[in-house]
């Protein structure tokens, strides 16, 4: 198949990548103003802004109920952005369709970013908001039985990290994860998977781009070597949670996130992976519009709520 033609349109206009140092600042600004106003956003019952008190700090979190209900799943969700992009503002409108489609109320987590804040603070801050999330069930109106957490990106590369951490503290509350086209594996030889190759160019994640983008990160003391920093490179992947993930078609981390998979399958894990076809990487905050690839937060739903994949 080829890239999706809404897609296409969109790279055709980017300019090709010259090489030029990257600019955190200036692309956050970017970011910022990329944000639709509150009245084009996915309408919510409640959307409330709090501060979680972790053993990291003080971590922002917004809170999203989709509708009035005695008992809710929690979903936490983490933002992707390569480790130094992203916000509670940029990655809204995913949150509020993960609420919608899966009737959980969602924490979506404010977690520090790299360069600022160095290897684990951002982590920290994730699997302090997990925990944060299960001791305030009273709050939060948990239903005290589904406690998942969700990322794309760099930001499933925390999701898989933070669930390797509680399940080995014995955190016994998680009961699911959810990646979508998670970046686990920060040795970015691209000799490793072959759609580093197959996707090198053309379609807006270039694996040239790969290490500039996470040197933030990596350059603030994360070690590709580190099973918390490179999921993948984690021995025993048993007993962690059931997962699903779902990776694109055109992105040069589909392989990864696809041996990542059948690595926890082969582990006893049950696991389901789904590859969009004609998507390419960010196509869940970027591309959720059409609805081919919306479908994915439908899908993470009836994975959710145990249903069959429709």
């Amino acid at each position: 198949m080829t890239i999706h033609p809404e897609i296409a349109k969109i790279l055709s206009t980017l300019p090709a990548p010259d090489g030029s140092p990257l600019n955190p600042a200036a692309m956050r600004t970017g970011e910022a103003a990329q944000v639709a106003p509150l009245e084009g956003r996915l309408p919510q019952h409640a959307v409330e802004d709090l501060t979680a008190e972790t053993p990291s700090g003080e971590v922002p979190v917004r809170i999203y109920t989709p509708a009035e209900a005695d008992a809710y799943g929690l979903l936490v969700y983490v933002h992707g952005g390569a480790f130094f992009l992203g916000s509670l503002d940029t990655h809204d409108h995913v949150a509020r369709s993960l609420a919608k489609e899966t009737g959980y109320k969602v924490v979506s987590v404010g977690y520090r970013l790299a360069p600022e804040a160095a290897f684990p603070a951002g982590l920290d801050d994730c699997y302090g908001v997990l925990r944060w999330a299960a001791e305030h069930g009273g709050s939060l109106k948990w239903d005290g039985k589904n406690l998942a957490i969700a990322g794309d990106s760099s930001g499933g590369n925390f999701v898989a990290a933070v669930a390797a951490k509680a399940h080995d503290d014995g955190f016994p509350h998680l009961t699911h994860q959810v990646l979508f086209y998670p970046s686990l594996d920060l040795d970015f030889d691209v000799d490793r998977y072959a759609s580093l190759r197959e996707n090198a160019e053309g379609y807006g994640l270039e694996t040239a781009g790969l290490l500039p983008f996470n040197s933030s990160y990596l350059e603030s003391g994360a070690d590709p070597a580190d099973p918390l920093v490179s999921p993948i490179k984690r021995a025993d992947l048993a007993g962690l949670p059931p997962a699903l993930i779902i990776t694109a078609e055109f992105d040069p981390l589909r392989d990864e996130g696809e041996l990542y998979g059948q690595r926890l399958a082969d582990a006893g894990v049950n696991t389901t992976v789904s590859r969009y076809a004609g998507a390419n990487h960010g196509f869940v905050q970027n591309f959720s519009w059409i609805p081919e690839f919306y479908r994915a937060f439908q899908e993470t739903g009836d994975f959710l709520n145990g249903r069959a994949a429709q």
